[in-house]
């Protein structure tokens, strides 16, 4: 089968990831095997490939994964040749662990992430556990589910930390692949809540894009919203809109960080914290940590219902470095899916 496969990180530019004829994986117990649909590219990927995040290697990234199944290793049943499942981030648990065992299998220290730990999307063919596989909404096609598996899922989790009540004020840091498609959740769930959005400066076509998705307001990171925040989310993979955000934070409001890591060269925009201004009068900061299956199985028929209506750019599998470099400049507009099979919706 074609993947792309990263065998050593690099900078983007230098396209660690390559195009190569891989075996076919069979699956073993318990497990499914997927012809891949299209996959969705991440930031998590992008890390991965420049050598942020830790991967076995080689190894075949990708975890925002839509395909049917096509074949069944022994025991499973859950699923039937030929259905249309999604793979999201979440790959393993140990199913053991105090973690797992009241609902918090993202804390597992066995967590195992698809197309990090495991191979992921990026190829014609996956194989992945059944109780770790999702049957997709017939609202979505192939493409407008894919960043529901990742982007939208952990949005939804970072959303459901802010512990926000309807009326409140919700503002967005970054407005990609996740907050383009959680804002429409989050007005779903809080209709009488403000959704005020702050983006990189001069990105206009990123605010123009939140209002036309029902922002209230959009800026720029660094500008005076119309009024306090009760509750933020940061997606940036940057510190200084972390700092930002909390200047900009209600006494008691809480910031989430939606990111899996910050970049180091930014490191010294945490030097501008200051207790009094950022931290004091009970402003909290909490942070998300991938995603649990359950997490899933509840934003995806929320998703259906609404129904949310993601913002795609299509790029064919062998341009998957492009994708990404695209993610690392903030030029995508909402997100980035890779279209693996020709017959792909």
């Amino acid at each position: 089968m074609k993947a792309m496969v990263l065998t050593q990180p690099g900078p983007i530019a230098s396209r660690p990831l390559q195009l190569r004829e891989v075996p076919t994986p069979s699956p073993q117990a318990g497990q499914v095997r997927i012809r891949i649909a299209v996959c969705g590219v991440c930031h998590t990927d992008l890390d991965e490939a420049e050598g942020r995040l830790k991967t076995k290697l080689p190894v075949i990234p990708g975890h925002q994964v839509v395909g049917h199944i096509d074949a069944l290793g022994a025991g499973a049943s859950r699923f039937k040749q030929g259905d249309r499942v999604g793979v999201a981030w979440i790959y393993s648990a140990d199913g053991t662990c105090r973690f797992c065992r009241s609902g918090n299998e993202n804390l597992c220290v066995n967590f195992r992430g698809t197309g990090c730990d495991a191979d992921g999307g990026y190829a014609e063919y996956m194989v992945a556990l059944e109780d770790f596989t999702y049957p997709i909404p017939e609202q979505f096609t192939d493409v407008q589910a894919a960043p529901l598996l990742c982007a939208g899922v952990i949005g939804y989790r970072a959303l459901r930390l802010t512990n926000l009540k309807d009326g409140q004020v919700l503002g967005f840091f970054g407005f990609g692949a996740s907050a383009h498609l959680l804002i429409q959740a989050a007005k779903r769930k809080f209709p009488n809540s403000g959704m005020f959005v702050f983006t990189r400066p001069g990105q206009k076509e990123h605010q123009e894009m939140a209002q036309r998705l029902g922002a209230d307001w959009a800026g720029a990171t660094g500008d005076d919203p119309p009024e306090k925040l009760h509750a933020a989310i940061d997606f940036t993979p940057t510190w200084a809109p972390t700092v930002e955000a909390m200047r900009v934070l209600e006494p008691g409001g809480r910031l989430v960080i939606n990111a899996i890591r910050k970049e180091d060269k930014d490191k010294d925009a945490l030097l501008q914290l200051d207790y009094a201004t950022h931290l004091w009068r009970e402003k909290e900061i909490k942070t998300t940590a991938n995603v649990t299956r359950q997490d899933a199985r509840e934003f995806l028929p929320l998703a259906a219902e609404i129904p949310i209506r993601p913002e795609v750019q299509v790029f064919p599998l062998e341009q998957a470095n492009e994708a990404l470099q695209l993610v690392k400049q903030g030029k995508t507009q909402g997100a980035a899916v890779l279209r693996i099979a020709e017959s792909a919706s």
